[in-house]
This record gives structure tokens, sequence and C-alpha cells, in this order.
């Protein structure tokens, strides 16, 4: 049986007032976080901004941030950073992956 897009954490199901209802913030507010390139949701065939269940995670993440008093351009750097880290995390692991082998 082939996978549904909700099983999917990446696929684009949920509209801008969803999401906003969903987390109890304002729609603006989900713009603003576009805006600044920090969420960058996909765009249905209308334009429409759609929120994978990632996006979600990632916004709740955001609003914690914004709510210890964190910038948005702070937070989009902490953001670039942690995705740096989960890089760099899996290149490390891929080397002693490699050396185990050549061992």
């Amino acid at each position: 049986m082939p996978d549904l897009p909700f099983d999917d954490e990446h696929a684009p199901l949920y509209s801008l007032g969803q999401v906003a209802e969903m987390l109890q913030v304002q729609q603006a507010y989900l713009r603003r976080l576009d805006q600044h390139d920090i969420i960058s949701p996909s765009r249905s065939s209308g334009g429409q901004r759609r929120y994978s269940r990632h996006d979600i995670m990632t916004v709740q993440h955001v609003t914690r941030m914004a709510e210890e008093g964190m910038t948005l351009i702070a937070i989009r750097r902490i953001l670039e950073l942690e995705r740096e880290l989960v890089t760099l995390r899996q290149e490390l692991k891929e080397t002693h992956a490699r050396l185990r082998e050549l061992e």
C-alpha cells in the first residue's frame, strides 16, 4: 500500500488559517515568519501558503524562542545553525562508518 500524504511529515497539507488556529497565533505572525525567511511553507497552485507537520513543529519552536525574547533575526540564525549541526553530525556518522569499514 502506498504512503498517504499525511504519513509524510513534509507534505504541505495545512492552510495558513488552519495552522494559525491550531497553534493559536495570528495569521499575520505566520506571514511575518515567511517574510523574514524563518519558515518558508510550500505554495498551492493558487499561491496560498501550505504548511507541513514539520513546518508546524518549526513554528512552535520559533514561537517558544520569540516568547523568550529573541528577535526574528536571531531566531533565523539559530535555525541555520541547528540545520548545520544536523548536517555535520550526519557527516561525522558517515565518516565513522567508513573508518570502521577500513579497519
